[in-house]
């Protein structure tokens, strides 16, 4: 079946559509990973976005049960150059088709991708549909740029109510602003005692649960458009160790008096090199936002910029100068990708050791 891709811009792409026949409109990314689609289709911090991937194949390993970021895919809709129609891999269940039939996504295969990245690297970020060759393009211009965006999508993948993934170790509360489950695989392979509370979960309820540390999870959209989770965030620092990654790292970073903006295209991809300025090491990185914290923000705040991106200098990690608090705007749990940064979460609960003993970092 044909399908084509409008983006608000005016440019149609015409390709064949697979998985779910149903149209949809979203913020159209681009992702460079050459492997991993299960876990970025599946990660929550692509709610209402429709992806690119700039890697030629997709789908030849198919679908498996355990390489899932979520339960319920977030994504809006998917573009690629070819899909794999007949995966082969020995845990393949279901091809990618199959499976976007299930979940009710739709994708498109067969388009200039290259092209589309390119378009998104000058121009920005910009709104698109997929949707039927039948349909007017005129009239989908007109509907796309009528469109607003939605800005709740941390509530919309964030989990409803309090969990726990129990251990014998240090209780850590993480804060689900759009988990990847990575993160969560992280904790408990440290025996870690998890309690995952959803994002607008107050500080007030954070301490009451007694935990030895509070962890900062990734998740979608504009950090401005969680101010209860700020609040939450200036209740509790200084009363407990924290750790930010992705979204709590920005989070983090407006609790703490700095700034936020709109990157130009964004990060997303599986190696982005970063640079520890405290050790001159760098590391490859799994990265997926499109906002990073303004650099002479930081100036007039209790932070240091401890990671800066290699590529474009901007700020990929903090830590703050008074108390037990660190974040990064990458992926330590990688998932998929690199696992340069793992050592993060050692780290986190060296710290957790370290203020119980009453020494600062």
């Amino acid at each position: 079946m044909k399908k084509q891709l409008i983006l608000e811009d005016g440019t149609v792409f015409i390709g064949e559509g697979f998985g779910s026949d149903t149209g949809t409109i979203g913020e159209v990314v681009f992702n460079t990973g050459m492997t991993g689609y299960q876990e970025i289709l599946s990660d929550p911090s692509y709610c209402g976005q429709i992806v690119t991937l700039t890697y030629p194949l997709i789908g030849n390993y198919g679908i498996n049960r355990d390489d899932f970021e979520s339960i319920n895919p977030a994504i809006q809709g998917f573009i690629v150059k070819e899909v794999a129609d007949f995966p082969s891999n020995w845990r393949n269940e279901k091809s990618l088709d199959e499976f976007f039939k299930i979940k009710n996504i739709p994708g498109i295969a067969g388009i200039d991708t290259r092209k589309l990245t390119r378009i998104i690297r000058q121009y920005g970020t910009l709104k698109g549909a997929i949707c039927s060759i039948d349909e007017n393009v005129d009239q989908v211009l007109e509907r796309l740029r009528a469109t607003h965006l939605r800005n709740d999508q941390v509530k919309q993948v964030s989990t409803k109510t309090a969990y726990p993934s129990p251990g014998r170790g240090r209780r850590v509360v993480l804060v689900d602003f759009g988990m990847k489950h990575g993160i969560l695989r992280e904790l408990n392979k440290r025996n870690c005692d998890v309690i995952v509370v959803p994002y607008n979960t107050t500080a007030e309820e954070i301490l009451n649960l007694s935990p030895d540390g509070v962890m900062l999870s990734n998740g979608p959209g504009d950090p401005k458009d969680v101010p209860e989770a700020i609040k939450m965030i200036q209740g509790i620092l200084g009363k407990v160790p924290m750790f930010g990654i992705c979204l709590g790292h920005q989070l983090f970073a407006l609790a703490c008096g700095a700034n936020t903006e709109k990157m130009k295209f964004g990060h997303r991809g599986s190696n982005h090199p970063v640079k520890d300025l405290t050790t001159g090491k760098v590391a490859l990185t799994s990265q997926n936002h499109g906002y990073t914290v303004e650099e002479h923000s930081i100036e007039n705040t209790r932070l240091e910029v401890t990671h800066i991106a290699l590529n474009d200098g901007t700020i990929e990690g903090l830590k703050h100068k008074d108390v037990p608090a660190f974040t990064v705007q990458y992926h330590p749990e990688a998932s998929p990708g690199p696992e340069d940064a793992n050592h993060l979460f050692e780290r986190f609960l060296q710290m957790i050791e370290t203020a119980e003993s009453g020494v600062t970092n």
